[in-house]
């Protein structure tokens, strides 16, 4: 029997205490397997999973191995391996809540006109973060989804999902592989490596409007993201902000050729400074690694190589 949902696990090296319990959340789903299938996509880790991660204990689950390295690839050979209707995007560190496939089946029946859908994302942290991290701690993918929101307006925040648990008809996931492969710029907006650029989501998200279906939020799904220590401190924050709003300038100029007001050098300095000495240096560090993510979202939008090819609708 063709399976109603297919777990999509893309993973590179992944820390074994956290995927095994990504994968004892996925076995203690309350949907019967027969309904749902499991694809562990190993996007080149230096120790092939498939030699270390028994996946015997679902009877519709296998191991695929994606040789170019990028979350955007892994998630194309997952899409293209998948055979459910609905695809739940499941991160190496995300733990479901028991019935979030269950869930994610109810939602997509009760609105057909959703294409993409999310929910709470509660953070479990190894070190508790420090308090200047707070305003910065949104780029984690966490939120509280207390009502449903949905929406077909891509400017409308309330209502987009994040890439954590992530939801998608497969109709709109083979729309979203079918663009990207007329589409090569298109590969450079997620993480590769070390690259934290994170507009992929989006534009899987986003590929829903193409197909006139919108998405949304709902409280029913809950889940836990898995946070290690490394992931608080000031530098990998200021990083993962960068690659997030970058890649979003990027993204918003594919999609209308809009970008946003070129940030002065002369304004950011002198607020760089008032910045420090009224809220401190972490804060001001924050400011002006947004500002400098503007500025090279904008350069990088603008460059020769990406206009050659920056219209996702062609």
């Amino acid at each position: 029997m063709k399976p109603k949902i297919t777990a999509i696990i893309c993973t590179h090296n992944p820390r074994p205490d956290y995927l095994r319990r990504v994968l004892d959340a996925l076995r203690a789903q309350s949907l019967p397997q027969s309904q749902w299938e499991l694809l562990l996509v190993d996007n080149v880790s230096q120790d092939a999973l498939a030699e270390t991660w028994d996946l015997s204990w679902h009877s519709n689950a296998r191991h695929v191995r994606e040789d170019e390295l990028g979350l955007t690839p892994a998630r194309l050979r997952g899409i293209a391996e998948a055979r459910g209707q609905i695809l739940t995007f499941v991160d190496d560190d995300n733990v479901l809540d028991r019935c979030y496939l269950k869930g994610a089946l109810e939602i997509a029946l009760e609105y057909p006109f959703v294409g993409a859908w999310g929910g709470t994302v509660r953070g479990e942290f190894e070190t508790k973060p420090e308090e200047w991290a707070e305003p910065v701690l949104c780029y984690l993918a966490l939120r509280e989804i207390s009502k449903v929101s949905w929406s077909n307006n891509v400017t409308d925040g309330l209502a987009h999902p994040c890439g954590a648990g992530l939801c998608v008809r497969a109709t709109v996931a083979k729309e979203y592989a079918e663009q990207v492969e007329k589409n090569p710029t298109r590969r450079r907006l997620d993480r590769v490596g070390q690259s934290l650029s994170s507009g992929g989501d989006y534009d899987l998200i986003e590929t829903s409007c193409d197909l006139g279906l919108g998405f949304g939020n709902f409280p029913t799904l809950m889940m836990t993201h898995l946070i290690p220590s490394h992931r608080v401190r000031l530098d990998y924050l200021l990083r993962l902000l960068r690659g997030c709003i970058v890649s979003g300038v990027v993204l918003r100029y594919a999609q209308s050729h809009t970008l946003p007001p070129k940030p002065s050098p002369i304004k950011v300095g002198a607020r760089y400074i008032l910045t420090c000495l009224t809220r401190g240096y972490h804060q001001a560090r924050i400011f002006k690694a947004e500002r400098d993510a503007v500025r090279i979202g904008i350069q990088t939008a603008e460059s020769s190589l990406f206009v050659e090819s920056s219209k996702i609708s062609d």
